[in-house]
């Protein structure tokens, strides 16, 4: 021991001692306190570069969880959707069905409508879960869909899981159904009509009209070229023409060869065709009096008529004469034959220029004119030999079929991806875990060492405090011998 009064070394290593047990107790209070061994680099700096290493992938697998959860979420909205879709393309094929049969008795127009209707409903809904054709976001999930999940560090190159979606097409068009009717007998063809199979029909902003005629009245469709620079699909023309002749006893589909055909069953009708206002028509040019030809027809062109004057008509071995007023017009004239031929399946409709009135029967009939009025008659047309009452059924039939097996393919990839997904969501929550626990041993405090700290940390600052006052009494001793 030193006896200098001016150098008090036993108390200056007391108090280096002492803080040194304070710092030791402070470092242990925030450890207690905190829950962390590692509260700043300066407690370990090596084990918080590793430290934070794991908590960084622990927080991207977090979210990658996440991700995928909302991945899970959206195929099984799809799956839904398609769910949806199956059980249309089976009353699809009920319909079909009960079309296909000779020993149906009803109106297969009846039943085509329904069809028809259920194919707008099959592209609206393909739309909403973004599986329809084309482009946009009808279209969204249509293609590989990348769901970043993530993984340990260095792995970045195989954090996505790709959901392989491409070509996921579920609309009448991706399914092969677009073009399909179940109505009977013949169709109607425009003899200028275009090949619609390609697409791109009316230019954007375009037009065209046609004007429909029935013993009932006048109908005008209107066909809308889209807003964007692509054209109109076929589906879309035939989707526009169904949606504006609803109720009229007509219907419209394409046919084997990609042209625009109308279906009227015993309905007698009358269409003339507009240019378009823009790029490839629906017709190449304007086209008149398109008439049923599942139906026996001839015209009478509407001249002069004298008072008097009589069409003379045979059906079936009955004779119906319908009397003419002076100077009918070919609306009156189509009138008073409606009003005395409709019981025996005859129907007048006005031709869309109006001077002539084309009578349809849905059996054979003669008619000749008497008297001396302008009228004038064309030679009779048959209706189209050998049309099939069931062939546009079976031939959908056979499309749903393959329909069906398609739908099928996209329910597949869309079960695979839900399931590829929660596959990679237990992945990443047990890597969670284990990134967790191995943060937690090296950046987490172990409570029981640090209770046993503070204890140790407490008595040695009181002995440090008691050894402190001890030295600090030591000079006080060295002025005993300065007494005499």
């Amino acid at each position: 021991m030193s006896n200098s009064i001016q150098t008090n070394v036993d108390s200056i290593i007391a108090q280096n001692n002492l803080d040194t047990n304070n710092t030791f107790k402070s470092q242990t209070i925030q450890r207690l306190t905190s829950g962390y061994r590692i509260n700043s680099s300066s407690d370990d700096a090596a084990g918080l570069a590793v430290a934070n290493q794991f908590r960084s992938d622990t927080a991207e697998l977090t979210q990658g969880v996440r991700n995928a959860n909302d991945g899970i979420s959206q195929l099984q909205i799809i799956d839904g959707g398609l769910s949806n879709i199956s059980t249309m393309l089976d009353r699809l094929k009920t319909l079909a069905t009960e079309s296909a049969t000779d020993t149906f008795s009803g109106d297969r127009g009846t039943l085509n409508t329904e069809y028809q209707t259920l194919l707008g409903e099959i592209n609206r809904q393909a739309q909403n879960i973004g599986l329809s054709s084309g482009a946009g976001v009808g279209a969204r999930y249509s293609q590989n869909i990348g769901v970043y999940i993530g993984g340990a560090s260095g792995v970045q190159s195989n954090a996505v899981v790709n959901v392989d979606m491409g070509g996921s097409k579920v609309d009448s068009t991706g399914l092969g159904v677009q073009s399909t009717n179940i109505l009977g007998g013949a169709s109607s063809e425009f003899a200028t009509a275009n090949d619609l199979s390609a697409g791109g029909i009316l230019a954007s902003g375009a037009s065209q009209v046609f004007t429909v005629r029935t013993s009932s009245g006048t109908t005008t469709v209107t066909i809308t070229g889209p807003a964007s620079a692509t054209g109109l699909s076929a589906s879309d023309v035939v989707n526009q023409f169904n949606q504006q002749l609803t109720g009229t006893g007509i219907n419209a589909a394409i046919g084997s060869d990609g042209k625009l055909q109308f279906f009227g069953g015993t309905t007698a009708f009358s269409i003339d065709a507009a240019a378009a206002s823009g790029g490839t028509g629906i017709t190449s040019a304007a086209a008149t009096d398109l008439t049923n030809a599942n139906l026996n027809n001839t015209v009478l062109t509407a001249g002069v008529s004298v008072a008097g004057d009589t069409l003379n008509f045979n059906v079936n071995g009955n004779s119906i004469i319908v009397t003419l007023g002076a100077g009918d017009t070919a609306a009156t004239i189509a009138k008073s034959v409606n009003s005395a031929l409709n019981a025996y399946g005859i129907q007048a409709v006005v031709n869309n220029a109006g001077t002539g009135v084309n009578m349809e029967g849905t059996t054979a009939f003669t008619v000749s004119k008497t008297g001396t009025g302008t009228e004038s008659l064309a030679a009779q047309v048959a209706a189209t030999a050998g049309a099939s009452n069931t062939a546009n059924a079976n031939a959908a039939l056979a499309a749903l079929t393959t329909a069906v097996s398609n739908l099928g393919l996209v329910q597949g990839k869309v079960g695979t991806g839900q399931n590829q997904l929660q596959y990679a969501v237990d992945l990443a929550n047990s890597q969670i875990s284990s990134f967790s626990a191995a943060e937690s041993r090296i950046r987490d405090a172990d409570i029981a060492t640090e209770a046993s700290n503070l204890t140790k940390a407490q008595v040695l600052q009181q002995s440090s405090i008691a050894a402190l006052a001890q030295a600090n009494q030591e000079p006080q001793a060295l002025l005993t011998l300065l007494k005499g």
